[in-house]
């Protein structure tokens, strides 16, 4: 693990992703007073090195915000990045479909007034090479976003059926080539098993076609989205976190999302459409009130970066942010209980 004065550079020179847009969206829920409360609650479920918790906290000096994240240095590095806000900051060590009960322990009556996701491998993870999140940089087969639990890349990669890993690379990775892959993954491993980063990305490279090696950067690029997806679990817990935000929020409160893959986004962009649609049966003469839409669109599609933005952090390139205002509770008909809980950290 790198030192904590070398990764507090690293802090200085990172730029959080729309951090303007996404405080912009976020603004009108946290700085409205509700009932007797001045305050506004946020939870930044995806803290990384604490770049976007810190803008908030600097534009609202009124503002608390409960930062998740699964990574131990970065709840480390960003709490001591963060350490100046005192009470107005907290770090919960837990992966962010643990949302709804982070704003049960921290929230107003369980809910807050607005909910931060920065989806994806962190810049802490990317820049970090000994991680092995990255396919430019010689490191161990690891890709844990938490190195004390799970199965690492390795593991997977040298265990996995051919089967099973071509289907993690083709959905995962969306990999025209998954197959050859895997089976060639399998074929090595029977004589030495796959350890570093370097060697999956040469043997990802020799898999292909020539022709498909040269466009689209690194052949190894969607390998390693696959692979690092599905030793983190990244599609499954974003699909259970996404409705419990919402069920966190107050009626009033809003939930920002930014995604740099088209797996996530369309799990976003689904969940959202979930509640932007009336469920009114067809045929009726009139909507339903319980069936009536539980969000509003704060933006139109999704928003990308501009020149500007992408002048700033060329890691915004992929970026797509989609945003939704809770107003009014959520109808009994959608209420799943495997998504809902009532327990407590």
């Amino acid at each position: 693990m790198e030192s904590t004065s070398l990764s507090a550079e690293n802090n200085a020179l990172h730029q959080p992703v729309l951090l303007r847009t996404c405080i912009d969206l976020m603004a009108p829920a946290i700085s409205r007073p509700i009932d007797s409360r001045a305050t506004g609650i946020v939870i930044d479920c995806t803290l990384g090195m604490g770049g976007h918790s810190e803008g908030i906290l600097t534009e609202f000096p009124d503002v608390t915000v409960v930062g998740i994240d699964r990574d131990p240095q970065a709840i480390e590095l960003a709490s001591k990045r963060l350490e100046r806000f005192g009470e107005r900051f907290h770090a919960v060590l837990t992966t962010y479909d643990d949302v709804d009960r982070v704003a049960a322990k921290y929230g107003d009556h369980g809910k807050v007034d607005a909910i931060l996701m920065d989806l994806g491998v962190s810049s802490l993870q990317l820049d970090n090479a000994e991680r092995g999140f990255s396919y430019s940089h010689e490191a161990p087969l690891d890709m844990r976003m938490n190195p004390t639990q799970g199965i690492s890349a390795q593991e997977l990669l040298n265990s996995v059926e051919v089967g099973e890993l071509a289907r993690i690379l083709r959905v995962y990775g969306e990999e025209k080539f998954a197959m050859k892959i895997a089976q060639a993954i399998v074929r090595r491993r029977e004589t030495k098993p796959l350890a570093t980063t370097t060697e999956l990305v040469e043997l990802v490279r020799d898999a292909l076609p020539a022709a498909a090696k040269r466009t689209g950067g690194n052949p190894a690029k969607r390998t390693f989205q696959a692979i690092r997806i599905a030793v983190n679990t990244e599609l499954s817990v974003l699909e259970k976190a996404v409705p419990r935000a919402l069920e966190s929020l107050r009626v009033g409160g809003r939930l920002v999302i930014e995604s740099y893959q088209s797996l996530e986004d369309r799990i976003v962009k689904d969940a959202f459409q979930r509640g932007l649609k009336s469920t009114t049966p067809a045929g009726l003469p009139m909507e339903l009130d319980d069936h009536k839409p539980f969000l509003k669109a704060l933006v139109r599609g999704a928003v990308k970066a501009d020149d500007e933005e992408l002048a700033l952090n060329s890691r915004s390139a992929s970026v797509r942010l989609r945003a939704v205002e809770r107003v009014r509770t959520t109808p009994t008909h959608l209420f799943n209980p495997d998504y809902y809980r009532g327990d407590t950290l």
